[in-house]
């Protein structure tokens, strides 16, 4: 439900840079948790937030610019369109700042003559694009003009248009006949009665979007004042400031955000029994839990190690999987965006095994919220994720995911050199306290696609 880093590996900048990036990585792996991450930030004189986190050991310079232009703002009726409207940002561009129009096909070759990558995608909360590129001055400077161009006058032309809205329909229709992909819509209608994130794109909303409605949410929404720049690579502060100042500079002046309504935290316990042919059931349960930069996050991100976001060594796949066999998976998660995210779990089972799974899931969290987890699982939990986080930045790309994170929920900038210290405070009591706060057993969403109707 929120966007996350869009930059596309480019075979061939892999291939030139390959050595150099896992002498990099390795490098960075190593140095990380013995030093601070440098990470930069100020306010553009366009209104753009910027984050900065030089990096010389690559030749390379990777971009992302997030919007406040996710599909909580697609107009009713409309879903999908923030999702195409990122899409297709590299579709095309209107001549611009000298720049000439480009058609898709020239903004392809323009990008491979520079051995750039640049996408654009939107998620619940954001949309906008990543770039990454060589720090070579002139194949640096190509790819930012280019870049700047599409995200300034992007032309979405007619044609594009249908072809890729019939895409788009054809992709939602094809995930319409996946149990996984119909329990995950209905769950998240269930959870999300009255807000966008309940929401889901469909056939008949994708096709009723015109290239006018592209082009308003466009302007209303891709605008500097709502816009956090993060940029990671191989230049210097003072680069970094003149690339955000042209990255944003005539964008469109846009509208405030509008107001969304408050997710509804309480909802009734239902269950909802779905028929399909497929020979497993898939079973999703859930509600509305947190939004980022709650304080209970790290108890929770924990607590959640435990129960059934641990792979092996959870309580869930111990007790379901490994000791009755009644599941090859079932997992749990937070999804915590701008606006209270979901606590979930879902699981697929037979078909004659449903009710037996369902039943067992609900007793162990049930139980789990009550009580919490044992020391050892706790112990458990916190080593594998401290050790664990340096393969969650071991990268410019991970990074940069990271970081980006940070600008968009307003996350300190030491979030990432205190991470391991916060995973390490938890204790039980904060587990089971942060529980009983945001997860109620007795008032979730329950899914069932493909299991027996009772």
């Amino acid at each position: 439900m929120s966007l996350s880093v869009m930059t596309i590996a480019s075979p061939r900048v892999l291939r030139r840079l390959a050595g150099a990036a896992c002498g990099a990585a390795a490098l960075l792996a190593g140095s990380v948790a013995q030093a601070a991450i440098p990470i930069e930030s100020w306010t553009a004189s366009t209104g753009a937030k910027v984050f900065f986190v030089p990096s010389p050991s690559i030749p390379m310079l990777d971009v992302n610019i997030d919007f406040d232009a996710g599909s909580r703002y697609d107009p009713p009726g409309k879903s999908g369109l923030a999702t195409l409207t990122a899409a297709l940002l590299d579709k095309g561009a209107n001549a611009q700042d000298g720049q000439p129009a480009r058609n898709e096909a020239q903004v392809a070759d323009a990008f491979a003559d520079t051995g750039a990558d640049f996408g654009g995608a939107a998620g619940g909360d954001r949309g906008g694009i990543g770039l990454r590129t060589l720090t070579a001055p002139s194949e640096r400077e190509q790819s930012l003009r280019l870049a700047g161009q599409l995200i300034k006058a992007p032309a979405y032309p007619d044609a594009v248009v249908a072809r890729e809205k019939q895409r788009l329909i054809t992709a939602i229709r094809e995930g319409d006949t996946r149990p996984g992909v119909i329990a995950d819509k209905t769950l998240s209608k269930a959870i999300y009665p009255t807000h966008p994130y309940g929401v889901s794109a469909t056939p008949e909303s994708v096709g009723s979007i015109t290239r006018d409605d592209l082009l308003k949410f466009w302007r209303d929404n891709y605008t500097a004042k709502r816009a956090v720049v993060t940029l990671i690579g191989a230049i210097d502060r003072k680069q970094a400031e003149q690339i955000a100042e042209d990255l944003t500079r005539g964008l469109p002046e846009g509208t405030a955000a509008p107001k969304l309504p408050d997710v509804q935290m309480t909802i009734p316990a239902s269950e909802k029994r779905i028929r399909h042919p497929a020979q497993q059931a898939s079973v999703a349960i859930g509600a509305p839990a947190i939004a980022r930069g709650d304080p209970d996050y790290f108890a929770l991100l924990v607590g959640n190690y435990v129960l059934g976001g641990g792979g092996f060594s959870s309580r869930l796949t111990d007790q379901v999987r490994e000791k009755r066999g009644l599941t090859y998976g079932v997992d749990s998660y937070f999804a915590p965006s701008k606006q209270p995210g979901p606590f979930s779990i879902t699981l697929q089972t037979k078909k004659e095994n449903t009710n037996e799974a369902l039943g067992l899931v609900r007793q162990i969290l049930a139980q789990y919220v009550a009580q919490g987890p044992t020391d050892a699982e706790l112990k458990a939990a916190k080593d594998n994720l401290v050790n664990g986080f340096p393969l969650r930045i071991d990268s410019n790309r991970k990074l940069l995911t990271n970081v980006a994170n940070i600008g968009w929920y307003g996350l300190p900038l030491n979030y990432l050199d205190t991470w391991t210290a916060q995973i390490n405070k938890v204790t039980r009591d904060q587990v089971r306290a942060a529980f009983q706060r945001h997860v109620h057993p007795d008032a979730m969403a329950t899914v069932i696609v493909g299991g027996p109707e009772k």
